[in-house]
């Protein structure tokens, strides 16, 4: 699955977290002393950030263009040096690509999110009569709204068309490197399945759940500065009353809550997928026998294949059942929960309707980004079931010795 399309995964994945820590502990540290270096030194006022397309402008993101793209081709060029790969121009600098694109998305988003408090503080004035707000005021402000969207069109258009490629490829190194040896896997039961079926799946779903997890990753880094700064007009909480960081500290607990939750009683979903393909690929075996032996498919045994299938997909319905009910009334919860917290601040009137719907927005956007695993459950099982089988493949390739679940996975090669 990995080496196919990356250079030696295990050292790679690993050097490339270990050059992310410190890549991002340098910026931490030494950001601004850098920035001042190459004339890029203005100062960032976290409590008046630059409203619209200027955002993207200011001197700490011309910078971060520039630090970016020489630690990336720093990392690349390692790599292409060490151990050249057929796709590293795809799994590196793709790779570093998608990264970047989905960050940039995410700042659309913190950009929104800062024009949110002029916007509603002007609204919630003229609503009031307090203050000279006029339609062209509100106008304005409304077209800055569509500047920032349209980028944010145009980087998700463009995002979501490159990873499509991105992850094909992927699929087609996979196909590629499993047939270059199919005279020797052509024997392991179920090998045109594992080739054809689970690659196209693990490029779906990879697509489909990989951009999802960056995506939430790049959230965090992007909205948890932000909401620790808006923290500090928020005071108290109900029930616990005053803590540092509240807004912080509840979305994170809540979050880890969600995700606790939906984990355990999730648990046992992912291994009856992975018998769900067993017991599937067992009648539709027999199934294709039947097509040219008339010995085969016969009545009991297509009976006794098909029984099975209808008991692992009712154990599945099962425990789907308990686990919707769980998923269902946490996210039901979670639409009312950012509110509840902020009761004492609301009713006690310290806060602005346009700080209000910036911290709305900055609390649902950590939030969601935490509840990954909440909003991807069905995803990440499907995946888990198909990556054990792909593994449970590779490891019959390698003619290793499978144990437990793997043996029903994966038959004995053909005499």
């Amino acid at each position: 699955m990995f080496e196919s399309f990356f250079p030696r995964p295990k050292l790679f994945f690993l050097s490339a977290v270990v050059y992310a820590v410190i890549v991002g502990l340098l910026w931490s540290l030494a950001a601004e002393d850098l920035r001042g270096l190459v004339g890029l030194g203005g100062v960032v006022d976290d409590n008046n950030p630059v409203i619209g397309l200027g955002h993207f402008a200011t001197d700490e993101f011309l910078f971060f263009y520039i630090y970016t793209g020489l630690a990336t081709l720093a990392f690349a060029g390692f790599w292409f040096t060490y151990a050249p790969h057929k796709w590293q121009l795809w799994s590196i600098l793709g790779t570093a690509l998608i990264l970047f694109s989905t960050y940039y998305s995410v700042q659309v988003s913190v950009a929104i999110n800062n024009w949110r408090r002029p916007f509603f503080d002007q609204v919630q004035f003229a609503l009031s009569g307090e203050g000279d707000v006029s339609a062209g005021d509100l106008y304005g402000l409304i077209g800055v709204f569509f500047e920032i969207a349209m980028v944010w069109v145009i980087v998700f258009v463009l995002t979501r068309f490159f990873v499509s490629h991105y992850v094909f490829r992927w699929r087609t190194a996979m196909n590629d490197f499993y047939m270059s040896q199919w005279d020797e896997v052509r024997g392991i039961e179920g090998a045109s399945q594992r080739v054809q079926e689970d690659t196209m799946k693990f490029a779906e779903i990879t697509e489909d759940l990989g951009g999802s997890i960056v995506d939430a990753v790049m959230t965090l880094i992007a909205f948890l500065p932000i909401l620790l700064t808006l923290s500090q007009h928020v005071s108290t909480l109900p029930i616990v009353g005053d803590i540092p960081s509240p807004l912080f500290t509840a979305a994170i607990l809540w979050s880890v809550f969600g995700t606790g939750l939906l984990a355990a009683v999730g648990i046992r979903l992912p291994g009856l997928h992975f018998r769900n393909q067993r017991v599937e690929a067992a009648y539709r075996k027999e199934l294709v026998y039947g097509e040219d032996d008339g010995a085969r498919a016969r009545p009991p045994t297509v009976m006794e294949l098909f029984g099975n299938v209808r008991r692992n997909y009712f154990k599945l319905y099962f425990h789907y059942m308990y686990f919707n009910i769980a998923r269902s009334l946490y996210i039901q919860a979670d639409n009312i929960f950012v509110y509840f917290i902020m009761v004492p601040t609301i009713a006690a009137g310290q806060i602005t309707f346009g700080l209000l719907q910036q911290i709305l927005s900055a609390f649902s956007q950590v939030s969601n980004s935490f509840q990954f695993l909440v909003n991807s459950w069905t995803r990440i099982v499907e995946l888990l079931s198909i990556y054990k089988r792909l593994a449970s493949f590779e490891k019959a390739m390698r003619g290793e010795e499978l144990t437990g679940i793997e043996l029903e996975m994966v038959g004995r090669p053909a005499e």
